[in-house]
């Protein structure tokens, strides 16, 4: 109940404007979001990176209905590049086809201008020695995300990858299909609301497949990102990469600014990498709900942590 609630919240337009605007929301989002500006999440990243962990950024928004919104997304993120690039961090980027102009327009205007701009920020990660995520949104989107993605990484081979969601029926056969052609493949458990005709509806399903294709895609010989909080999948991870003998710098654990930075800290320790996504930006209420839905024990710590400051 509590995450079908913070997702249904997640797009209330009215609650985001109040609380995108006000002091208490934003004072709320700082443990999951870091900062409102380029400079704070740069500042962020090298924070993180003096720990020992490496940094995915992630300028926030999505469902831009405007041309100029998109160009203004693409701009944030072709920044961030130049700054990676020019101070030499270990972080690379991740966008949204929707904050880039997917849904606008009508006649398919949408996808070729979310095409144009996505491909010229790969084309500018691929100039500079990055990479660039495609992440990916509700399962609307997914079909479309993936046929993207493929495009680019045909033109910019390793320079591209995106995410995969194991509450899908549909992603076994889309880990084949990306790790196939050598396409770098994000795991994560899926953060949406969608119907159980395409969706496993039990948690227990959902851990369960996640540890199928993660086990995978941890053997594919395709450096790939095992995002997950969870304890037990990440020791059955570790403990299934040492029984296979596949080398700790073959793939990397993923996690989310804010949470679980023992951990994050712990398993660099032990010789893993660890990247963190670092989101950022006045547009962080979709986002921020969707991290309660994922695991509504946030709430207590977020009331904890805010009545203490």
């Amino acid at each position: 109940m509590l995450r079908s609630f913070f997702i249904s919240l997640s797009t209330n337009q009215t609650f985001r404007t109040f609380s995108e605007r006000s002091a208490i929301g934003r004072r709320v989002s700082k443990r999951f979001v870091a900062g409102m500006t380029v400079e704070e999440a740069v500042a962020a990243a090298n924070e993180l990176n003096a720990a020992g962990l490496d940094v995915s950024l992630d300028s926030l928004g999505e469902s831009v209905l405007q041309v100029s919104q998109a160009e203004e997304s693409a701009a944030i993120y072709h920044r961030l590049l130049d700054e990676i690039a020019g101070r030499g961090g270990r972080a690379n980027v991740s966008v949204k086809l929707t904050q880039m102009g997917m849904d606008i327009g009508g006649h398919g205007a949408g996808p070729q201008l979310a095409e144009r701009i996505v491909g010229e920020l790969v084309e500018h990660a691929a100039r500079v020695g990055s990479f660039l995520r495609v992440d990916m949104e509700g399962a609307m989107y997914t079909e479309a995300t993936i046929a993207l993605t493929e495009r680019l990484h045909a033109r910019f081979p390793g320079s591209v990858g995106t995410v995969l969601q194991a509450y899908l029926y549909r992603t076994k056969d889309d880990v084949e299909r990306l790790i196939g052609q050598g396409i770098r493949i994000r795991l994560c458990k899926g953060a949406y609301k969608e119907p159980a005709e395409i969706a496993y509806p039990a948690k227990t399903d959902v851990d369960a497949n996640y540890v199928t294709l993660m086990k995978r895609v941890v053997t594919s010989g395709v450096f790939c990102g095992i995002a997950t909080h969870d304890e037990a999948i990440i020791e059955e991870a570790k403990r299934f990469a040492s029984e296979q003998k596949v080398d700790k710098k073959a793939f990397e654990f993923q996690m989310l600014y804010g949470v679980r930075r023992d951990l994050q800290r712990q398993l660099v320790a032990e010789g893993y990498g660890v990247r963190v996504y670092v989101p950022f930006g006045t547009e962080w209420y979709p986002y921020f709900m969707r991290r309660l839905a994922e695991r509504p024990a946030n709430v207590l710590f977020l009331a904890k942590n805010f009545f203490r400051n």
